[in-house]
C-alpha cells in the first residue's frame, strides 16, 4: 500500500508494480494537497532529467501517473481518513473503503504554509491565495500591483509568473537574498516588473470585501509602511503531513518522519517514508522520485524475508499501453453540438445557457492550474453517470476573461450549477464528486 501520489509515490508504484506486487496507491484527494503534490502548482519544470525544454508540473505528474497505473498500480482516489498500525496487518480507512497491508509506504508530502495574519482569514481567496498558478489569471488581479512573499525557486517562478497579467510584482523576503537557484535568480533581477523589497514581513493585510493593501515591516529601517496591492501570494515553505501518524511513528524536531540518512525505514517495521514527508532539506521533485524507488525496492526486500509477498502472474508479457486523455477543442459554430455532455469555451455556455433545459456545470479553470487538472476528469466522470441528462462546459479564465469577470470568479478552479439561467450552486477549489452527484441528483428531482 502507497500512500500519497506525488514524484514519491508514483515512482513507488511503478516499481512494486514492475516487481508483481500489485501495489494499492491511495492518491489523496483534499487532505494535504491534491493528487499529484505540489509539482500540480508549478508551471514549467526545468530540472527533472530527461525534458530538455522543460515540462509542465501537471504534464509529468500524468506521465508518472500513467506509467504506474500502465504497469499495475491500482488507484484508489480518496482520502486516507484513519491509520491504525498498532496491528498487522495494518488498517486503512478512506472516504469510502477499508483496506489492509502488510508493508506500507508513506508519501504524503507536504502542504503550504500560511503567515496567518490577523486578516488573512477573512480575505483568503478574496485577494489572498497560495498558488499564483492556480488564482494568478484571476479578473481582479488583471492590470494591478501584486506581492509574493518568499526567497526561494517557487516565490520567484511565481513573481515571473505574475508579470503576465498584474502591473506590478512586489516580491517580499525577509532576509538580504534569495535562496532560488542561480538560474531563476537571474530572472527576476533581469525582470523590469518586479520589485524587490528586501528584510521585509507582512504585517497584516487591509480590504473590505477584497484585498487593498499589505502592512509590511522593514527590519532595516525598522519602519512600517503600507503598499496598495490587489493580491498577495505566499510561497513561504510547506509542512509535513503527518497527523495521521504522530502518535504511532516517530518524528524529527521538525515533524518529519523520521528515518536515517539515506534510508526509507521508519521506526516501525514494515512502514516506509518517501518524498517530502521524509525530507527537510532537498525538497526537489527528482529526489522525490529516488527516494519512492528506494521504499519501493525497501518494501519488496522485507515482505520477502519476512515471506509475506504473493507475487501476481501476468497474462500478458507486456503491458498496455496508456490511454490518453481526450482534449476537447473548443466549441464554435460550426462544431457545436447542443446534446454533447461536454463542451469547452464561451460559444458553448451561452448557446446552453439560453437554450438547454437540463443542469448545465460550468468549470472556470486556468491552463497552469493543478486544481483544475486534477477537478476535470472527476467533473466529467460525474457527468458521463447521468447519461446525457446534465451537461458541461469548461471556461478557461484567461481566454474568457470577461465571462470570468462577469460571473465574479476570483479563483481556480470554480464550478457552478445553472439550471434554466439560475445559479443555484457554487463550489471553490477541488471537491469529492458525491457532493457534485448529490447537488445534481436534487436538482434533477426538483423539475420532476
Amino acid at each position: 500500500m502507497i500512500l500519497g501520489s506525488g514524484p514519491a509515490g508514483y515512482t513507488a508504484g511503478i516499481y512494486a508494480a514492475r516487481a508483481n506486487l500489485k501495489p494499492v496507491l491511495i492518491t489523496g484527494f483534499k487532505r494535504g494537497g491534491i493528487p499529484g503534490g505540489q509539482l500540480m502548482t508549478t508551471t514549467f519544470v526545468e530540472n527533472f532529467p530527461g525534458f530538455p525544454t522543460g515540462v509542465k508540473g501537471p504534464e509529468l505528474m500524468d506521465l508518472m501517473k500513467s506509467q504506474a497505473i500502465r504497469w499495475g498500480t491500482e488507484l484508489v482516489e480518496e482520502d486516507a481518513e484513519e491509520i491504525d498500525l498498532s496491528k498487522r496487518p495494518f488498517q486503512i480507512k478512506t472516504t469510502e473503503t477499508a483496506l489492509k497491508t502488510h508493508a506500507l509506504i508513506i508519501a504524503t508530502g507536504a502542504k503550504a504554509n500560511r503567515l496567518n495574519l490577523p486578516n488573512e482569514k477573512r480575505l483568503w481567496s478574496n485577494g489572498i491565495s497560495a498558488c499564483a498558478i492556480c488564482d494568478g489569471a484571476t479578473p481582479q488581479f488583471q492590470n494591478e500591483e501584486l506581492a509574493v512573499v518568499g526567497g526561494g525557486d517557487s516565490a520567484c517562478e511565481e513573481a515571473i509568473y505574475l508579470t503576465k497579467f498584474g502591473s506590478h510584482v512586489h516580491l517580499l523576503v525577509r532576509s538580504n537574498q534569495l535562496r532560488a537557484s542561480a538560474s531563476m535568480t537571474d530572472r527576476v533581477f533581469a525582470n523590469p516588473l518586479i520589485t524587490i523589497h528586501w528584510k521585509t514581513s507582512v504585517i497584516d493585510v487591509e480590504g473590505e470585501q477584497w484585498l487593498e493593501s499589505i502592512r509590511i515591516h522593514n527590519a532595516d529601517q525598522h519602519s512600517q509602511s503600507s503598499i496598495p496591492i490587489k493580491g498577495l501570494f505566499y510561497a513561504i515553505g510547506h509542512t509535513p503531513n503527518t497527523e495521521l501518524f504522530s502518535n504511532q511513528l516517530e518524528l524529527n524536531r521538525k515533524g518529519y518522519l523520521f528515518t536515517a540518512p539515506g534510508r526509507p525505514e521508519t521506526s516501525l517495521e514494515g512502514v516506509f517514508g518517501a518524498g517530502d514527508v521524509i525530507d527537510s532539506e532537498w525538497k526537489q521533485g527528482i529526489t522525490a522520485a529516488s527516494s519512492g524507488c528506494k521504499a519501493a525496492l525497501a518494501a519488496e526486500r522485507w515482505l520477502s524475508k519476512n515471506e509475506l509477498s504473493t507475487l501476481i502472474k501476468r497474462t500478458e508479457v507486456e503491458p498496455q499501453q496508456p490511454t490518453k486523455a481526450i482534449n476537447h477543442e473548443t466549441s464554435t459554430k460550426e462544431n457545436f453540438a447542443q446534446d454533447a455532455i461536454w463542451q469547452k469555451g464561451s460559444y458553448a455556455l451561452r448557446k446552453l445557457y439560453h437554450s438547454s433545459n437540463k443542469p448545465l456545470v460550468v468549470i472556470y479553470t486556468s491552463p497552469g492550474c493543478g486544481p483544475c487538472h486534477v477537478l476535470k476528469p472527476q467533473l466529467k466522470r460525474v457527468l458521463k453517470e447521468f447519461k446525457g441528462k446534465v451537461q458541461g462546459v469548461e471556461i478557461d479564465i484567461e481566454k474568457d476573461q470577461e465571462i470570468a469577470k462577469q460571473a465574479n470568479i476570483n479563483g481556480t478552479p470554480t464550478v457552478h450549477l445553472f439550471r434554466e439561467k439560475a445559479l443555484l450552486k457554487e463550489w471553490k477549489g477541488v471537491k469529492q464528486r458525491s457532493e457534485f452527484k448529490d447537488a445534481i441528483i436534487n436538482t434533477l428531482k426538483g423539475s420532476q
